[in-house]
């Protein structure tokens, strides 16, 4: 029997979809205490001993993979699950080390996920010095070094009208920046948010796939 060993789990991104697979899961967690003459009884409520973070990131999955828009790293939907080597770590380009960067490939796929450091397990929270959660798009992409590449882009797009040349520039540095991670691969297996998808700038490969992950784990 193999085991997964969660090394980032998004509480974030649960706790935002858990309500709307099911709305019991919103309630708040209670405790009631009654006192019958000599008997001190604890009942609680609307918690089960199984309800942690992981438990309910199961539920989410499962629901993703039964209901849900889950797709592939090679044929994405609006989730996609994976299981490859990728090499992983605080992203040398984030000047305040707040984005934690996962990379790697398939045969026809390059696959960039990142996230805020405070959702890697074991990682202490510090929000002031995190900022805006790496999780956005906008704000991923400037850890990655993308947004001084794309204000040229931008103003190209305003007198062009070419939407897609700033994509294609955004495609190219996610392209580079799993290029550039040299930490060791390990095997991994994910759940994630797509947030960009598209053809591979340069043909090294036939697409490049940029998302946000609900859990990452390694995988014996």
């Amino acid at each position: 029997m193999s085991y997964n060993y969660y090394v980032y789990v998004s509480d974030s991104k649960v706790d935002m979809l858990l309500p709307q697979i099911d709305p019991r899961a919103g309630a708040k967690r209670k405790v009631e205490v009654g006192v019958d003459l000599k008997v001190l009884s604890a009942k609680r409520t609307g918690e089960s001993p199984a309800d942690n973070r992981y438990s309910r990131l199961l539920t989410v999955v499962e629901y993703l993979r039964d209901h849900g828009d889950l797709g592939s790293v090679d044929e994405p939907g609006q989730f996609f699950w994976g299981l490859l080597p990728m090499r992983w770590g605080a992203f040398p380009g984030d000047p305040t080390a707040s984005l934690v960067f996962f990379g790697g490939r398939s045969d026809d796929t390059i696959v960039g996920l990142g996230g805020s450091t405070r959702h890697v397990c074991d990682a202490v929270p510090d929000a002031a010095a995190h900022g805006v959660g790496r999780s956005m798009m906008a704000s991923m992409l400037d850890g990655l070094g993308v947004t001084s590449e794309l204000e040229d882009e931008y103003v190209a797009d305003v007198m062009d009208s070419d939407l897609d040349r700033a994509d294609r520039a955004a495609l190219a540095r996610v392209q580079g920046a799993v290029g550039s991670l040299r930490w060791p691969a390990q095997n991994v297996e994910f759940v994630a948010k797509r947030l960009l998808h598209g053809d591979s700038p340069d043909g090294s490969a036939k697409s490049v796939l940029l998302g946000t992950p609900l859990y990452v784990a390694t995988v014996d």
